[in-house]
């Protein structure tokens, strides 16, 4: 038999650019200064500064091959493969694994675009989205039938969303990056009508709406409580985190945002995927036991019904619930690898990881061919429009 990898077109629909040092310096207006993001060397590693302050050092969202664990990291760029960062080695990285397109997601801006908030001028946090969607479609250049590019949004400003959508949509992106918990940062929850107009737009142009993990405040998740020790805590949040996308996935159900926008599709990423059958299950018998069709006797559906219709998750490590959730979703998962995140199917000396060819014979190669094309491909090219 043929290797999995090799009978399908592999998308894989979550990984990440480690942006490169000048994405913002060479972009936004020199007016900002030292507020625009940008690279420090301190104590002989890159670090990213914004609005003055470090956020994170871009090793640690760069571990594919490294030889050790969070907190440990590569130092500077220099250390950091290629394939991270420049576009021509990721293909030929995506050619050496037997993959066909990669769906790409930002690390400085947050999984949300978060990070921008920190800057406190309106102004400049809309430049900086701005010039983050023009590097990407710049960078996806190198080829765009394999790079999918995914906006960042200025959430904050629901005109400036709607500006902004409309203008990436133009330039070619094919996705739309927004945090599943906006009400963390001051903003309405995602059920609340005050997102409709972005709905309604995102549903006119086709794009999919990406909700991220980390697209929320975490840092409450972030604290040890308990003096566990740092690998374990970041193992504990890095778990944890998928609960927070079934939140986000609750207010789009429970607050009729499916069944107002029915057309419009939905991705909860890096989130795995073994938990739905059991979300779904007590999504639908709180919903008959509540009574919810009586108060709201517009919603013709199920909690499980508009997951069916237009709702996708994702998974890139799961092997003993991967399985039945494919059975009974298997046109609403998609594939990932997290590459090169320090969860990420991209393994190191110091870590346990399967290579992607690997873990697929391993953990999907008895599935039926009708799923295997449909999770290795056919589902992700559906969503994001490919052939």
């Amino acid at each position: 038999m043929t290797d999995l990898f090799d009978r399908y077109r592999v998308i894989d629909v979550d990984t990440h650019i480690t942006e490169p040092p000048d994405v913002w310096t060479s972009r936004v207006a020199s007016k900002w200064r030292d507020l625009v993001p940008h690279i420090e060397r301190r104590n002989g590693e890159d670090a990213w500064v914004v609005g003055g302050k470090e956020i994170f050092r871009p090793g640690f969202v760069s571990m594919a091959g490294f030889d050790g664990t969070v907190p440990e990291h590569p130092a500077t760029y220099q250390d950091i493969p290629a394939s991270c960062y420049e576009a021509d080695a990721r293909l030929l990285h995506m050619d050496a694994l037997g993959i066909y397109a990669q769906v790409l997601y930002p690390n400085v801006g947050g999984f949300g675009s978060q990070t921008f908030l920190r800057l406190g001028e309106p102004a400049l946090q809309l430049e900086c989205v701005s010039a983050y969607n023009d590097f990407l479609i710049d960078w996806t250049s190198a080829d765009a039938k394999r790079l999918i590019a995914v906006m960042a949004l200025p959430f904050w400003d629901l005109q400036a969303c709607l500006d902004e959508l409309r203008r990436s949509a133009a330039n070619g992106h094919r996705a739309v990056l927004f945090p599943s918990q906006p009400h963390d940062f001051g903003q309405p929850a995602l059920s609340h009508k005050h997102w409709d107009p972005l709905w309604a737009a995102a549903q006119e142009a086709d794009l999919p709406i990406s909700f991220h993990i980390g697209g929320q405040d975490l840092s409450g998740l972030a604290k040890d409580r308990g003096d566990i020790g740092v690998k374990a805590n970041f193992a504990r949040m890095s778990s944890l985190s998928f609960i927070e996308n079934c939140k986000g996935l609750a207010e789009l159900i429970f607050g009729g945002v499916c069944h107002r926008f029915p057309a419009l599709r939905f991705v909860s990423v890096e989130s795995g995927a073994g938990w739905i059958p059991s979300l779904l299950e007590a999504f639908d018998w709180q919903w008959r036991n509540g009574g919810v069709t009586k108060e709201h006797p517009e919603y013709d559906l199920l909690p499980s019904e508009y997951f069916r219709r237009q709702i996708y998750a994702c998974f890139w490590f799961e092997q003993g619930m991967i399985g039945p959730a494919l059975e009974m979703y298997p046109n609403n998962i998609l594939y990932e690898t997290d590459f090169p995140h320090p969860t990420s199917m991209s393994p190191g000396p110091a870590t346990p990881a399967l290579p992607p060819r690997e873990y697929a014979a391993r953990a999907l190669g008895h599935l039926p061919e009708a799923t295997l094309a449909k999770v290795l491909h056919d589902n992700a090219a559906r969503v994001y429009h490919m052939h």
